[in-house]
Formats: structure tokens, sequence, C-alpha cells
């Protein structure tokens, strides 16, 4: 009987986005710990007020300020990735006109050394003997 190749049971596939920075993937971390202690605090309120308890005046009311915490939090996401892309994250890619422009410079560079040279070399050489007349 021929053997069947035995597939892998774990294949690494290249990751197709990059990780999120570190302070990016922090507050976003605490963003989820926030929204869902603000949906369970939702949840619970929800069932005092079906039972009739005392506790539902309170829920509700800390269930609100805990939606306006949520909501802050999911804003610092997004502001702490504006912040972090602005500080570290651009990566500029130089037009073709720019690269042309510093091409140019280069070369007028390099123009103006070999020019400077040249005028060091006939005054060393010229230096050391008087006229010859």
């Amino acid at each position: 009987m021929p053997r069947q190749e035995r597939r892998q049971l774990w294949v690494e596939e290249p990751a197709t986005r990059r990780r999120m920075p570190d302070p990016v993937r922090t507050a976003a971390v605490r963003a989820v710990l926030i929204m869902s202690l603000t949906i369970i605090q939702a949840v619970v309120a929800f069932l005092c007020t079906l039972a009739g308890s005392w506790l539902a005046f309170p829920m509700v009311l800390s269930g609100v300020g805990s939606t306006v915490v949520a909501t802050w939090s999911v804003l610092d996401v997004w502001v702490t990735r504006q912040v972090w892309n602005q500080r570290n994250g651009v990566v500029s890619v130089p037009s073709s006109s720019a690269r042309q422009l510093r091409r140019e410079r280069r070369r007028a560079r390099r123009a103006a050394r070999t020019a400077r040279r040249d005028d060091a070399r006939i005054r060393r050489r010229g230096a050391g003997s008087l006229s010859q007349a």
C-alpha cells in the first residue's frame, strides 16, 4: 500500500497586515476591556430593571458614565494611532522630480570639487619653480 504524505497540523502563513505599534495596541486592548465591561454593565442594568431591583437606577447611571468612558477610550485609540503615524510612521518616498533635483545637485557638487582639485594641482605644479624665461 503506498504511503500517503501527511499534512502538517500547523502551517505558518505570512501576515497580511503589519503588527500594530505598541502604544496603539495598548490603547486598543484598553478600549476593548472597557467596552466589554460597559456591555456587561448594560446587560446587568437591563436585567435589574426587568427584575424591579433597587440596583437598576444606580446601574443605569453608571452605565451612562461608562458609555462616555468607552467612547473616550475608542477615541484614544484613534488619536494614539494618528500621533504615532505622525511621529514615526511616515515613510516618505521621494518623487521622481525630487530624485532628479538631488542628482543635479550631486553632479554640481562633484564638478565643483574636481574643479577645485584641478585648480589646486595647477598651483602646486607651478609654485616650486620661477619662470623659465
